[in-house]
């Protein structure tokens, strides 16, 4: 694939600009901020690794449902007029309304999920693997700042099957 020619930013993109991680379709899906994740290859030979994302996110969040059931999920990106938006995703949860609607971003149905008309990136992902982080396998450090307030998150490595720039 020739995206994978680009340069991207990978140790800003997601720790300053965050990002929104969507799974499911455009008639019922979930979409929530994501400060956490990763690019990189995997499971290939030399040279021909599969180009991947990697995203972390916890069970206690409605996203985490999507995510188990669907075997695509996207990771889109945006403008930094969206912060606001992606600050409201990331505090509130679908499980009790279209917090999307409350945004002003607009859903748009892709090839094997849902992206949005403002995102300037998106990977689309079919999903690799999924594992449960263990708590006592954690840092203590990290132990203690984060997973006393939530449950370990979950890691979903997606295989990159298409890039949407805009």
């Amino acid at each position: 694939m020739d995206f994978q020619d680009k340069r991207y930013d990978v140790f800003r993109m997601f720790n300053d600009r965050w990002a929104l991680v969507t799974a499911g379709d455009i008639e019922h899906y979930n979409t929530m901020t994501i400060g956490w994740g990763s690019l990189g290859t995997i499971w290939g030979p030399p040279h021909n690794g599969r180009s991947i994302v990697t995203v972390y996110v916890s069970p206690d969040r409605y996203t985490h449902e999507f995510l188990e059931k669907n075997d695509y999920f996207t990771v889109s990106f945006f403008p930094e007029e969206y912060r606001r938006d992606l600050e409201l995703l990331g505090s509130r949860s679908g499980r009790d309304g279209d917090k999307v609607a409350e945004t002003a971003l607009t859903p748009l149905a892709v090839e094997h999920g849902v992206d949005f008309a403002q995102a300037e990136l998106t990977f689309v992902c079919r999903k690799l693997y999924s594992h449960q982080f263990e708590a006592e396998k954690v840092p203590e450090a990290v132990r203690e700042w984060i997973y006393t307030r939530v449950s370990p998150h979950t890691m979903f490595i997606g295989e990159i099957v298409d890039v949407i720039e805009r």
